[in-house]
Protein backbone atom coordinates (compact mmCIF):
# COMPACT_ATOMS: atom_id res chain seq x y z
CA UNK A 1 0.00 0.00 0.00
CA UNK A 2 1.37 3.38 -1.03
CA UNK A 3 0.83 6.07 1.62
CA UNK A 4 1.66 9.72 0.96
CA UNK A 5 1.19 12.99 2.83
CA UNK A 6 0.27 16.36 1.37
CA UNK A 7 -1.30 19.74 2.12
CA UNK A 8 -5.08 19.95 2.39
CA UNK A 9 -6.72 20.42 -1.00
CA UNK A 10 -10.10 18.79 -1.62
CA UNK A 11 -9.78 16.51 -4.68
CA UNK A 12 -12.16 16.75 -7.60
CA UNK A 13 -12.90 13.03 -7.91
CA UNK A 14 -12.60 9.68 -6.20
CA UNK A 15 -13.23 8.81 -2.54
CA UNK A 16 -12.69 11.46 0.12
CA UNK A 17 -12.59 10.71 3.83
CA UNK A 18 -13.00 13.69 6.16
CA UNK A 19 -12.32 13.64 9.87
CA UNK A 20 -15.03 15.44 11.83
CA UNK A 21 -14.52 16.50 15.41
CA UNK A 22 -17.21 16.25 18.04
CA UNK A 23 -18.35 19.78 18.81
CA UNK A 24 -20.01 21.42 21.77
CA UNK A 25 -23.56 20.56 22.86
CA UNK A 26 -23.36 17.20 21.07
CA UNK A 27 -22.92 18.66 17.58
CA UNK A 28 -20.30 17.90 14.95
CA UNK A 29 -17.64 20.48 14.19
CA UNK A 30 -16.86 20.82 10.48
CA UNK A 31 -13.39 21.95 9.53
CA UNK A 32 -12.68 24.22 6.53
CA UNK A 33 -12.37 21.34 4.03
CA UNK A 34 -15.57 19.71 5.25
CA UNK A 35 -17.34 23.06 5.12
CA UNK A 36 -16.15 23.51 1.52
CA UNK A 37 -17.53 20.08 0.61
CA UNK A 38 -20.80 20.96 2.32
CA UNK A 39 -21.02 24.09 0.18
CA UNK A 40 -20.18 22.17 -3.01
CA UNK A 41 -22.91 19.64 -2.25
CA UNK A 42 -25.44 22.41 -1.55
CA UNK A 43 -25.61 21.50 2.13
CA UNK A 44 -25.93 17.73 1.60
CA UNK A 45 -23.38 17.00 4.34
CA UNK A 46 -25.19 19.12 6.91
CA UNK A 47 -28.56 17.59 6.03
CA UNK A 48 -27.20 14.04 6.13
CA UNK A 49 -25.47 14.66 9.46
CA UNK A 50 -28.69 16.04 10.94
CA UNK A 51 -30.82 13.21 9.57
CA UNK A 52 -28.41 10.52 10.78
CA UNK A 53 -27.74 12.31 14.08
CA UNK A 54 -24.05 12.18 13.24
CA UNK A 55 -22.20 14.19 15.89
CA UNK A 56 -18.58 13.33 15.18
CA UNK A 57 -18.48 10.69 17.91
CA UNK A 58 -15.21 8.80 17.68
CA UNK A 59 -15.07 5.98 15.10
CA UNK A 60 -18.63 6.57 13.89
CA UNK A 61 -19.02 6.99 10.13
CA UNK A 62 -21.46 8.52 7.65
CA UNK A 63 -21.32 7.93 3.90
CA UNK A 64 -22.62 10.07 1.07
CA UNK A 65 -22.62 8.24 -2.27
CA UNK A 66 -22.13 10.21 -5.52
CA UNK A 67 -22.71 13.55 -3.79
CA UNK A 68 -24.48 16.15 -5.94
CA UNK A 69 -22.47 19.15 -7.08
CA UNK A 70 -19.18 17.16 -7.26
CA UNK A 71 -17.53 14.47 -9.35
CA UNK A 72 -16.63 12.53 -6.22
CA UNK A 73 -17.77 8.92 -6.03
CA UNK A 74 -18.12 8.99 -2.27
CA UNK A 75 -17.62 11.15 0.80
CA UNK A 76 -17.01 9.35 4.09
CA UNK A 77 -17.26 11.34 7.29
CA UNK A 78 -15.48 9.71 10.22
CA UNK A 79 -15.85 10.89 13.80
CA UNK A 80 -12.69 12.03 15.60
CA UNK A 81 -14.47 12.49 18.90
CA UNK A 82 -13.39 15.25 21.26
CA UNK A 83 -10.05 16.65 20.13
CA UNK A 84 -9.06 16.89 23.78
CA UNK A 85 -8.80 13.10 23.89
CA UNK A 86 -7.53 12.46 20.38
CA UNK A 87 -4.12 10.79 20.73
CA UNK A 88 -1.93 8.44 18.69
CA UNK A 89 -3.80 5.28 19.74
CA UNK A 90 -7.16 6.85 18.95
CA UNK A 91 -5.81 7.97 15.55
CA UNK A 92 -4.68 4.41 14.77
CA UNK A 93 -8.13 3.05 15.62
CA UNK A 94 -9.75 5.69 13.42
CA UNK A 95 -7.39 4.69 10.61
CA UNK A 96 -8.52 1.08 11.02
CA UNK A 97 -12.18 2.15 10.84
CA UNK A 98 -11.42 4.07 7.65
CA UNK A 99 -9.75 1.02 6.11
CA UNK A 100 -12.74 -1.20 6.83
CA UNK A 101 -15.05 1.35 5.18
CA UNK A 102 -12.94 1.99 2.07
CA UNK A 103 -11.04 -1.26 1.49
CA UNK A 104 -13.02 -2.08 -1.67
CA UNK A 105 -11.97 1.18 -3.36
CA UNK A 106 -8.60 1.39 -5.17
CA UNK A 107 -7.60 4.72 -3.67
CA UNK A 108 -8.73 7.39 -1.24
CA UNK A 109 -7.84 10.79 0.13
CA UNK A 110 -8.07 11.32 3.88
CA UNK A 111 -8.39 14.87 5.17
CA UNK A 112 -7.28 15.42 8.74
CA UNK A 113 -7.70 19.03 9.81
CA UNK A 114 -8.22 21.21 12.83
CA UNK A 115 -6.45 18.96 15.33
CA UNK A 116 -3.91 21.60 16.40
CA UNK A 117 -0.37 22.39 15.30
CA UNK A 118 1.34 20.31 17.98
CA UNK A 119 -0.52 17.08 17.21
CA UNK A 120 -1.54 17.18 13.57
CA UNK A 121 1.57 15.53 12.08
CA UNK A 122 1.75 12.88 14.81
CA UNK A 123 -1.93 12.05 14.46
CA UNK A 124 -1.69 11.89 10.66
CA UNK A 125 1.24 9.47 10.89
CA UNK A 126 -0.56 7.18 13.33
CA UNK A 127 -3.83 7.35 11.39
CA UNK A 128 -1.90 6.08 8.38
CA UNK A 129 -0.33 3.41 10.57
CA UNK A 130 -3.79 2.28 11.66
CA UNK A 131 -4.88 1.96 8.04
CA UNK A 132 -1.90 -0.29 7.34
CA UNK A 133 -2.29 -2.37 10.49
CA UNK A 134 -5.90 -3.21 9.65
CA UNK A 135 -5.05 -3.96 6.02
CA UNK A 136 -3.03 -7.07 6.90
CA UNK A 137 -3.97 -10.20 4.98
CA UNK A 138 -2.52 -13.70 4.87
CA UNK A 139 -3.72 -15.18 1.59
CA UNK A 140 -0.62 -16.86 0.15
CA UNK A 141 -2.12 -20.36 0.23
CA UNK A 142 -5.45 -19.47 -1.38
CA UNK A 143 -5.79 -20.63 -4.98
CA UNK A 144 -9.28 -19.21 -5.42
CA UNK A 145 -10.89 -16.14 -3.92
CA UNK A 146 -14.13 -14.25 -4.42
CA UNK A 147 -13.25 -11.03 -6.23
CA UNK A 148 -15.86 -9.12 -4.27
CA UNK A 149 -14.28 -10.21 -0.98
CA UNK A 150 -10.79 -9.14 -1.92
CA UNK A 151 -9.72 -5.63 -0.86
CA UNK A 152 -8.58 -3.31 -3.63
CA UNK A 153 -7.12 -0.36 -1.74
CA UNK A 154 -3.61 0.39 -3.00
CA UNK A 155 -3.16 4.14 -2.58
CA UNK A 156 -3.83 6.41 0.39
CA UNK A 157 -3.13 10.15 0.38
CA UNK A 158 -3.30 11.71 3.83
CA UNK A 159 -3.86 15.46 3.72
CA UNK A 160 -2.89 17.35 6.84
CA UNK A 161 -1.55 20.69 8.01
CA UNK A 162 2.10 19.61 8.34
CA UNK A 163 2.71 16.92 5.70
CA UNK A 164 6.53 17.05 5.77
CA UNK A 165 6.56 16.44 9.53
CA UNK A 166 3.89 13.74 9.16
CA UNK A 167 5.99 11.94 6.54
CA UNK A 168 9.01 12.00 8.85
CA UNK A 169 7.01 10.67 11.79
CA UNK A 170 5.38 8.03 9.65
CA UNK A 171 8.76 6.50 8.80
CA UNK A 172 9.11 5.33 12.42
CA UNK A 173 5.47 4.21 12.55
CA UNK A 174 5.89 2.25 9.32
CA UNK A 175 8.96 0.48 10.72
CA UNK A 176 6.90 -0.76 13.65
CA UNK A 177 4.07 -1.85 11.35
CA UNK A 178 6.64 -3.80 9.32
CA UNK A 179 7.65 -5.56 12.53
CA UNK A 180 4.04 -6.34 13.44
CA UNK A 181 3.44 -7.80 9.98
CA UNK A 182 6.58 -9.95 10.23
CA UNK A 183 5.27 -11.32 13.53
CA UNK A 184 1.81 -11.94 12.14
CA UNK A 185 3.29 -13.76 9.16
CA UNK A 186 5.45 -16.22 11.10
CA UNK A 187 2.72 -16.88 13.68
CA UNK A 188 0.12 -17.54 10.97
CA UNK A 189 2.24 -19.91 8.89
CA UNK A 190 1.25 -23.58 9.23
CA UNK A 191 3.49 -25.89 11.31
CA UNK A 192 4.68 -27.84 8.29
CA UNK A 193 6.16 -24.58 6.99
CA UNK A 194 7.42 -23.00 10.22
CA UNK A 195 9.44 -25.32 12.42
CA UNK A 196 12.67 -24.60 14.32
CA UNK A 197 15.09 -24.63 11.40
CA UNK A 198 12.77 -22.84 8.97
CA UNK A 199 12.01 -20.23 11.64
CA UNK A 200 15.74 -19.56 11.81
CA UNK A 201 15.88 -19.30 8.02
CA UNK A 202 13.03 -16.78 8.09
CA UNK A 203 14.79 -14.78 10.81
CA UNK A 204 17.91 -14.52 8.65
CA UNK A 205 15.95 -12.08 6.47
CA UNK A 206 16.66 -9.57 9.24
CA UNK A 207 20.33 -9.42 8.27
CA UNK A 208 19.21 -7.11 5.45
CA UNK A 209 18.01 -4.70 8.16
CA UNK A 210 21.33 -4.82 10.00
CA UNK A 211 20.43 -7.42 12.63
CA UNK A 212 23.10 -9.99 13.49
CA UNK A 213 21.67 -13.50 13.36
CA UNK A 214 23.14 -16.60 14.99
CA UNK A 215 21.71 -20.06 15.70
CA UNK A 216 22.81 -22.94 17.89
CA UNK A 217 21.80 -26.48 17.01
CA UNK A 218 21.34 -29.48 19.26
CA UNK A 219 25.03 -30.39 19.38
CA UNK A 220 25.98 -26.95 20.67
CA UNK A 221 23.12 -26.90 23.16
CA UNK A 222 24.07 -30.34 24.42
CA UNK A 223 27.58 -29.06 25.17
CA UNK A 224 26.04 -26.15 27.06
CA UNK A 225 23.97 -28.55 29.17
CA UNK A 226 20.54 -27.39 28.00
CA UNK A 227 18.76 -30.55 29.11
CA UNK A 228 15.47 -28.77 29.84
CA UNK A 229 15.06 -27.34 26.33
CA UNK A 230 16.39 -30.40 24.54
CA UNK A 231 14.08 -32.70 26.46
CA UNK A 232 11.05 -30.96 24.99
CA UNK A 233 12.11 -31.48 21.39
CA UNK A 234 13.53 -34.99 21.63
CA UNK A 235 10.32 -36.59 20.31
CA UNK A 236 10.38 -34.54 17.10
CA UNK A 237 12.22 -35.22 13.87
CA UNK A 238 12.81 -31.47 13.66
CA UNK A 239 16.03 -30.34 15.30
CA UNK A 240 15.66 -27.80 18.10
CA UNK A 241 17.36 -24.44 17.72
CA UNK A 242 18.43 -21.48 19.84
CA UNK A 243 18.08 -18.32 17.77
CA UNK A 244 20.08 -15.25 18.78
CA UNK A 245 19.39 -11.83 17.24
CA UNK A 246 21.46 -8.73 18.00
CA UNK A 247 20.71 -5.12 17.26
CA UNK A 248 23.60 -2.92 18.39
CA UNK A 249 22.20 0.54 17.75
CA UNK A 250 23.63 2.42 20.74
CA UNK A 251 26.68 4.63 20.41
CA UNK A 252 28.51 2.31 22.80
CA UNK A 253 28.21 -1.06 21.06
CA UNK A 254 29.71 -2.78 24.09
CA UNK A 255 27.11 -1.45 26.53
CA UNK A 256 25.00 -4.09 28.27
CA UNK A 257 21.94 -4.87 26.15
CA UNK A 258 18.32 -5.34 27.04
CA UNK A 259 17.40 -9.01 26.52
CA UNK A 260 14.05 -10.06 25.03
CA UNK A 261 13.37 -13.80 25.22
CA UNK A 262 10.61 -15.64 23.35
CA UNK A 263 9.08 -19.08 23.68
CA UNK A 264 9.15 -20.72 20.26
CA UNK A 265 7.25 -24.01 20.37
CA UNK A 266 6.48 -24.18 16.67
CA UNK A 267 3.88 -26.85 17.26
CA UNK A 268 2.69 -28.14 20.61
CA UNK A 269 0.93 -31.48 20.56
CA UNK A 270 1.42 -31.72 24.32
CA UNK A 271 3.89 -34.55 23.83
CA UNK A 272 3.09 -37.76 25.71
CA UNK A 273 0.64 -35.67 27.79
CA UNK A 274 -1.30 -35.30 24.55
CA UNK A 275 -3.68 -32.39 24.13
CA UNK A 276 -7.33 -33.01 23.15
CA UNK A 277 -7.78 -33.19 19.38
CA UNK A 278 -10.36 -30.41 19.22
CA UNK A 279 -8.57 -27.11 18.70
CA UNK A 280 -5.10 -28.65 18.54
CA UNK A 281 -4.56 -26.91 15.20
CA UNK A 282 -4.30 -23.67 17.15
CA UNK A 283 -1.03 -24.86 18.61
CA UNK A 284 0.86 -23.64 15.56
CA UNK A 285 0.88 -20.26 17.35
CA UNK A 286 2.53 -21.60 20.48
CA UNK A 287 5.64 -19.90 19.10
CA UNK A 288 3.96 -16.50 19.47
CA UNK A 289 6.56 -15.21 21.93
CA UNK A 290 9.37 -15.95 19.48
CA UNK A 291 7.28 -14.32 16.75
CA UNK A 292 7.16 -11.13 18.79
CA UNK A 293 10.93 -11.18 19.26
CA UNK A 294 11.68 -11.31 15.52
CA UNK A 295 9.06 -8.68 14.74
CA UNK A 296 10.43 -6.37 17.42
CA UNK A 297 13.97 -6.73 16.10
CA UNK A 298 12.79 -5.79 12.61
CA UNK A 299 11.01 -2.72 13.99
CA UNK A 300 14.06 -1.57 15.99
CA UNK A 301 16.41 -2.09 13.07
CA UNK A 302 14.22 -0.38 10.48
CA UNK A 303 13.77 2.72 12.62
CA UNK A 304 17.49 2.65 13.58
CA UNK A 305 16.74 2.62 17.31
CA UNK A 306 19.73 3.93 19.34
CA UNK A 307 19.81 1.00 21.74
CA UNK A 308 21.47 -2.39 22.19
CA UNK A 309 18.98 -5.26 22.27
CA UNK A 310 19.51 -9.00 22.08
CA UNK A 311 16.60 -11.24 21.17
CA UNK A 312 16.69 -14.94 21.99
CA UNK A 313 14.20 -17.59 20.87
CA UNK A 314 14.07 -21.16 22.12
CA UNK A 315 12.70 -23.08 19.12
CA UNK A 316 11.36 -26.62 19.54
CA UNK A 317 8.57 -28.87 18.32
CA UNK A 318 6.79 -30.85 21.05
CA UNK A 319 5.69 -34.20 19.60
CA UNK A 320 4.70 -37.66 20.92
CA UNK A 321 7.14 -40.33 19.78
CA UNK A 322 8.95 -43.39 21.08
CA UNK A 323 11.85 -41.07 21.90
CA UNK A 324 9.68 -38.38 23.47
CA UNK A 325 10.09 -37.15 27.01
CA UNK A 326 7.89 -39.03 29.50
CA UNK A 327 5.93 -37.79 32.49
CA UNK A 328 8.16 -38.60 35.46
CA UNK A 329 11.45 -37.96 33.67
CA UNK A 330 14.04 -35.80 35.42
CA UNK A 331 16.14 -33.41 33.33
CA UNK A 332 19.09 -31.22 34.22
CA UNK A 333 18.91 -27.61 33.06
CA UNK A 334 21.83 -25.46 31.95
CA UNK A 335 21.78 -23.86 35.41
CA UNK A 336 22.49 -27.25 36.98
CA UNK A 337 19.07 -27.35 38.63
CA UNK A 338 17.10 -30.56 38.13
CA UNK A 339 13.45 -30.69 37.06
CA UNK A 340 10.91 -33.45 37.48
CA UNK A 341 8.72 -33.36 34.38
CA UNK A 342 5.26 -34.37 35.54
CA UNK A 343 3.43 -33.05 32.50
CA UNK A 344 5.05 -32.84 29.06
CA UNK A 345 2.44 -30.27 28.03
CA UNK A 346 3.99 -27.80 30.49
CA UNK A 347 6.89 -27.53 28.07
CA UNK A 348 7.31 -23.81 27.42
CA UNK A 349 8.75 -23.15 30.85
CA UNK A 350 11.37 -25.87 30.25
CA UNK A 351 12.43 -24.15 27.03
CA UNK A 352 12.58 -20.73 28.65
CA UNK A 353 14.52 -22.00 31.66
CA UNK A 354 17.60 -22.72 29.57
CA UNK A 355 17.25 -19.69 27.29
CA UNK A 356 16.89 -17.31 30.23
CA UNK A 357 19.99 -18.78 31.88
CA UNK A 358 21.98 -18.60 28.63
CA UNK A 359 20.94 -14.96 28.10
CA UNK A 360 22.29 -13.99 31.52
CA UNK A 361 25.49 -16.02 31.23
CA UNK A 362 26.50 -14.75 27.81
CA UNK A 363 25.13 -11.21 27.54
CA UNK A 364 24.96 -9.88 31.12
CA UNK A 365 21.82 -7.87 30.22
CA UNK A 366 20.62 -4.82 32.14
CA UNK A 367 17.12 -6.33 32.19
CA UNK A 368 15.23 -9.31 30.74
CA UNK A 369 11.69 -9.47 29.39
CA UNK A 370 10.33 -12.82 28.24
CA UNK A 371 7.15 -13.43 26.27
CA UNK A 372 5.36 -16.75 26.08
CA UNK A 373 2.04 -18.32 25.26
CA UNK A 374 2.63 -20.13 28.52
CA UNK A 375 -0.63 -21.05 30.24
CA UNK A 376 -4.30 -21.60 29.55
CA UNK A 377 -4.88 -20.32 33.07
CA UNK A 378 -4.05 -16.77 31.98
CA UNK A 379 -6.87 -16.94 29.42
CA UNK A 380 -9.27 -18.01 32.14
CA UNK A 381 -8.12 -15.11 34.30
CA UNK A 382 -7.88 -12.27 31.76
CA UNK A 383 -9.57 -13.50 28.56
CA UNK A 384 -8.27 -11.73 25.42
CA UNK A 385 -8.31 -8.28 26.97
CA UNK A 386 -5.00 -8.26 28.87
CA UNK A 387 -1.76 -10.20 28.97
CA UNK A 388 -0.43 -11.18 32.36
CA UNK A 389 2.79 -9.70 33.72
CA UNK A 390 4.92 -11.17 36.51
CA UNK A 391 8.10 -9.51 37.70
CA UNK A 392 10.80 -9.37 40.36
CA UNK A 393 11.14 -5.60 39.87
CA UNK A 394 8.43 -2.99 40.51
CA UNK A 395 10.06 -0.32 38.35
CA UNK A 396 10.43 -2.61 35.33
CA UNK A 397 6.86 -3.81 35.74
CA UNK A 398 5.51 -0.26 35.96
CA UNK A 399 7.37 0.80 32.81
CA UNK A 400 6.03 -2.15 30.83
CA UNK A 401 2.49 -1.55 32.03
CA UNK A 402 2.76 2.14 31.08
CA UNK A 403 4.05 1.26 27.60
CA UNK A 404 1.22 -1.21 27.12
CA UNK A 405 -1.33 1.39 28.17
CA UNK A 406 0.18 3.92 25.76
CA UNK A 407 -0.31 1.63 22.74
CA UNK A 408 -3.46 -0.17 23.98
CA UNK A 409 -1.71 -3.51 24.45
CA UNK A 410 -2.61 -3.84 28.07
CA UNK A 411 -0.89 -5.76 30.87
CA UNK A 412 -2.23 -6.83 34.25
CA UNK A 413 0.22 -7.63 37.01
CA UNK A 414 -0.33 -10.79 39.03
CA UNK A 415 1.29 -11.69 42.35
CA UNK A 416 4.28 -13.92 43.05
CA UNK A 417 5.67 -15.17 46.34
CA UNK A 418 7.04 -18.03 48.42
CA UNK A 419 3.57 -19.42 49.05
CA UNK A 420 3.24 -20.09 45.33
CA UNK A 421 6.84 -21.23 44.95
CA UNK A 422 6.24 -24.05 47.43
CA UNK A 423 3.74 -25.56 44.99
CA UNK A 424 6.51 -26.52 42.56
CA UNK A 425 8.76 -28.29 45.07
CA UNK A 426 9.53 -31.85 44.03
CA UNK A 427 10.27 -34.78 46.38
CA UNK A 428 12.87 -36.19 43.97
CA UNK A 429 14.37 -33.17 42.14
CA UNK A 430 14.99 -29.47 42.70
CA UNK A 431 11.55 -28.65 41.32
CA UNK A 432 8.67 -30.03 39.28
CA UNK A 433 7.32 -28.40 36.16
CA UNK A 434 3.71 -28.01 37.30
CA UNK A 435 2.00 -26.85 40.48
CA UNK A 436 -0.98 -28.27 42.25
CA UNK A 437 -3.65 -27.35 39.72
CA UNK A 438 -4.50 -23.85 40.99
CA UNK A 439 -2.95 -20.47 40.11
CA UNK A 440 -1.30 -22.12 37.13
CA UNK A 441 -0.03 -18.90 35.57
CA UNK A 442 1.59 -17.87 38.84
CA UNK A 443 3.30 -21.19 39.52
CA UNK A 444 4.61 -21.13 35.92
CA UNK A 445 6.10 -17.70 36.58
CA UNK A 446 7.58 -18.95 39.86
CA UNK A 447 9.24 -21.75 37.89
CA UNK A 448 10.83 -19.24 35.51
CA UNK A 449 12.02 -17.05 38.36
CA UNK A 450 14.17 -19.93 39.63
CA UNK A 451 16.32 -19.38 36.54
CA UNK A 452 16.72 -15.63 37.05
CA UNK A 453 19.78 -14.37 38.89
CA UNK A 454 20.26 -10.82 40.17
CA UNK A 455 18.76 -8.97 37.20
CA UNK A 456 15.46 -7.11 36.71
CA UNK A 457 13.09 -9.51 34.97
CA UNK A 458 9.51 -9.53 33.71
CA UNK A 459 7.53 -12.40 32.25
CA UNK A 460 4.60 -11.67 29.91
CA UNK A 461 2.09 -14.49 29.51
CA UNK A 462 0.52 -13.67 26.15
CA UNK A 463 -1.52 -16.84 25.62
CA UNK A 464 -4.82 -14.95 25.48
CA UNK A 465 -3.79 -12.09 23.21
CA UNK A 466 -1.52 -13.49 20.52
CA UNK A 467 -4.41 -14.87 18.42
CA UNK A 468 -7.95 -13.61 18.04
CA UNK A 469 -10.35 -15.25 15.60
CA UNK A 470 -12.79 -12.34 15.78
CA UNK A 471 -10.10 -9.75 15.12
CA UNK A 472 -9.25 -6.67 17.13
CA UNK A 473 -9.50 -2.94 16.55
CA UNK A 474 -6.19 -2.96 14.64
CA UNK A 475 -6.05 -6.50 13.30
CA UNK A 476 -8.27 -8.75 11.20
CA UNK A 477 -9.03 -12.21 12.58
CA UNK A 478 -6.01 -14.36 13.39
CA UNK A 479 -2.56 -13.34 14.58
CA UNK A 480 -2.64 -9.96 16.35
CA UNK A 481 1.08 -9.17 16.55
CA UNK A 482 0.49 -8.19 20.20
CA UNK A 483 3.73 -7.29 21.93
CA UNK A 484 5.71 -5.66 19.12
CA UNK A 485 4.21 -2.21 19.60
CA UNK A 486 4.28 -2.59 23.38
CA UNK A 487 7.96 -3.49 23.58
CA UNK A 488 8.94 -0.95 20.94
CA UNK A 489 7.31 1.78 23.03
CA UNK A 490 8.84 0.40 26.25
CA UNK A 491 12.31 0.49 24.72
CA UNK A 492 11.85 3.93 23.13
CA UNK A 493 10.62 5.46 26.40
CA UNK A 494 13.18 3.92 28.75
CA UNK A 495 16.36 2.78 26.99
CA UNK A 496 17.04 4.96 23.99
CA UNK A 497 19.40 7.88 24.39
Amino acid sequence: MNITFSKIAVPAQGVVVVGVAEGGAGGAKLGPAAAKLDKQTRGALSRAMKAAEFTGKREKTLTLVVPAGTKLSRILLVGLGSLKFLDAVAAERIGAVIYDAVAKDPSMVVILEGTGAADNALLAAHLAGGIRLKSYRFAKYRTKEDKDAKPKLKSVAVQCEYPADAKKRYAAVAAVVDGVFFTRDVVTEPPNIIYPESFVARAKELTKDGVKVEALGEAAMTKLGMGALLGVGQGSERESQLLILRWDGAKDKSAAPLAIVGKGVTFDSGGISLKPGAGMWDMKWDMGGAGVVVGLMRALARRKAPVNVVGLCGLVENMPDAKAQRPGDIVTSMSGQTIEVLNTDAEGRLVLADVLWYAQQRFKPKAIVDLATLTGAIIQALSEHYAGIFSNNDDLSAKLIAAGQAVSERLWRLPMGDEYDRDIKSPVADMKNIGGGRAGSITAAQFLQRFIKDVPWAHLDIAGVVWNEKGTALAPGGSTGYGVRLLNRFIADNYER
